[in-house]
């Protein structure tokens, strides 16, 4: 079964095209480095928790909404391969990104039911 990575973060509501714009470009990075799908979703149903929710684990303030995305990869090796590239890119490293990325968090994942 396929590795997913998912991230989760509060991008500024008024930066929703940049960030659109950003998530795009970003695709072919990311299949130029074995990925097989890119997802990008913007926060439109997203309640807020009593205990928890995506705002409070983001920090999100007024003015930001919540995303999700994932990147899919074949397989965690491929997965982890990618991550090892990126973190030794330049270019990764001062890339601007539309959002606060110290909020944002992130983790791989393997699926266990895919129907």
């Amino acid at each position: 079964m396929p590795y997913i990575e998912g991230f989760v973060a509060a991008v500024p509501t008024a930066r929703k095209e940049d960030y659109r714009k950003h998530a795009k470009e970003a695709v072919a990075y990311f299949k130029s480095l074995g990925a097989t799908r890119c997802v990008e979703c913007w926060g439109d149903d997203v309640p807020k928790g009593v205990l928890t929710d995506f705002y409070k684990a983001t920090q999100a303030k007024d003015d930001e909404t919540p995303i999700f995305s994932w990147i899919e990869y074949p397989d965690k090796a491929t997965r982890d391969a990618a991550n090892k590239k990126m973190s030794q890119d330049p270019t990764m490293a001062n890339m601007e990104m539309p959002f606060d990325a110290k909020r944002m968090f992130f983790g791989g994942f393997e699926q266990i039911v895919d129907e």
